[in-house]
């Protein structure tokens, strides 16, 4: 029965501390981030374009997560960086082709980050049968379409001739030989023989490389020197498209060629919420497993080639593979255990401190039980000593034998009696001293009584 009543004594003393476990769970809960929101707003391209259909198939490889994907179809990558960039929470995750962000002021790219490569996206030449054109430099001596201004194939075609000279290309695009028309019209001008080349950056499926392939008046131009520009310009890969890769029995190619290739690229921004990286990049890789005649199988998502720097996630994400949480757990579940194991240390590391101070907290709330009391006694010796005490003699004699009164009722823990008992004999003692101030001198109650004894 007594070990109760300490336990609950002790407990009593100590109940300071769940408000301030409280106070605290609070603060670590206020300024946790929030767990991932189970809904995104992905932005792609044209409706019939390679964008959007791979934001079709990894929404449907999220839902199976119980993520949802909305796929909201755009005009191109330079469509996707101004709502990523200026839309504010609408979008968090967008396709860019790599090469558009140098269009870009390095400023509207603030709050930008990549989640890595998914596919590349070959920049073809082709060029009317007989043209002659083998290099860059060979393009100022005909009439060229570079891609439409602010496109995507522009953006890597004006990438590759900057490094011919600060102001090349200016004169032939002003005096019209080099024209900026968009992939339909390039196609149209150059069957028409109103053009001697043309640049497309589009996948190796697209029915507009399909039908200038099949094409007799058309040939794929293989560039030289593309191992130097690839080097030059860290977005862009070289490519290998051995002979007949595209239709065997035709023997398209007929040639080997070799291509320069930038690269679709996961990109998102400040609203996306990190936790969400493995998700959707596992989802991708799944999306992307089997590859494609350009993409060897399991090459893509890839930390490289990026403009963008990779978030945090995404570079553990290609260094180690997601999380070991998540390789065994449900990603909702992986992602509630990692956000509380976070929470957990913090709240450890300041609370044991504070446990650890609870046991000498409490024997110092037990003493103060005992000692507290002595500033009585200490003021009764002072005022003998300073020969105040016989004005107030009677009172003080009443006050301690109230206070000894009083002591009979005070609870402390059997290992703190020795202080509350030695305090009754102090008590004691003081009463029995005034008392003998009380009474004349010579009597036989001045002779020092047992409790003065022991104490002496």
């Amino acid at each position: 029965m007594n070990g109760v009543r300490q336990a609950a004594l002790f407990v009593r003393t100590n109940l300071w501390i769940v408000p301030l476990a409280a106070l605290l769970a609070w603060a670590l809960f206020r300024f946790l981030d929030p767990a991932p929101p189970r809904h995104l707003v992905m932005v792609t391209g044209t409706e019939n374009g390679g964008y959007h259909q791979f934001g079709l198939e990894l929404r449907d490889r999220l839902a199976e997560q119980g993520l949802t994907l909305e796929v909201l179809s755009t005009s191109g990558s330079m469509d996707n960086l101004q709502r990523l960039t200026e839309g504010g929470a609408e979008v968090q995750l967008g396709l860019i082709q790599s090469g558009t962000t140098r269009l870009l002021d390095s400023s509207q790219l603030a709050g930008l980050e990549s989640l890595g490569a998914i596919y590349h996206e070959p920049l073809w030449l082709f060029q009317r049968r007989g043209t002659g054109i083998s290099r860059l430099t060979d393009l100022f001596e005909h009439r060229v379409s570079v891609g439409a201004e602010g496109g995507g194939t522009w953006a890597v075609v004006s990438s590759l001739i900057s490094q011919l000279g600060e102001h090349a290309g200016e004169q032939a695009l002003a005096t019209g030989q080099w024209q900026q028309l968009a992939a339909g019209a390039s196609l149209k001008a150059l069957q028409a023989g109103e053009l001697d080349a043309a640049f497309f950056v589009l996948p190796v499926h697209n029915s507009t490389i399909s039908r200038l392939l099949v094409d007799p008046e058309m040939e794929l131009v293989s560039l030289e020197q593309t191992a130097a520009l690839a080097a030059r310009l860290s977005f862009l890969e070289r490519l290998e498209l051995p002979q007949g890769l595209l239709d065997l029995q035709r023997d398209i190619p007929p040639q080997s060629s070799e291509l320069l290739s930038p690269v679709a690229t996961l990109v998102i921004n400040e609203h996306f919420h990190p936790a969400l990286a493995s998700l959707v990049l596992s989802s991708a890789a799944d999306v992307l497993r089997d590859g494609s005649l350009l993409d060897a199988p399991g090459q893509f998502p890839s930390a490289t080639p990026a403009e963008l720097p990779l978030s945090a996630e995404a570079s553990y994400y290609h260094e180690r593979g997601v999380p070991l949480l998540q390789r065994y757990l449900p990603f909702w579940i992986a992602s509630i255990v990692d956000r509380y194991v976070v929470l957990l240390i913090p709240f450890i590391a300041i609370m044991l401190p504070l446990v650890k101070s609870m046991g000498p907290l409490y024997a110092w709330r037990m003493r103060a039980r005992v000692y507290r009391w002595y500033a009585h006694l200490r003021r009764v010796d002072r005022l003998i000593h300073s020969g105040g005490i016989g004005q107030v003699l009677d009172e003080e004699i009443e006050s301690l034998l109230r206070l000894e009164d009083e002591l009979t009722l005070v609870d402390v823990p059997l290992s703190y009696a020795h202080e509350l008992y030695t305090l009754h004999l102090h008590v004691r003692y003081m009463i029995n001293r005034l008392q003998q101030m009380r009474q004349p001198a010579g009597s036989d109650s001045a002779v020092p009584s047992t409790t003065d004894k022991v104490l002496e």
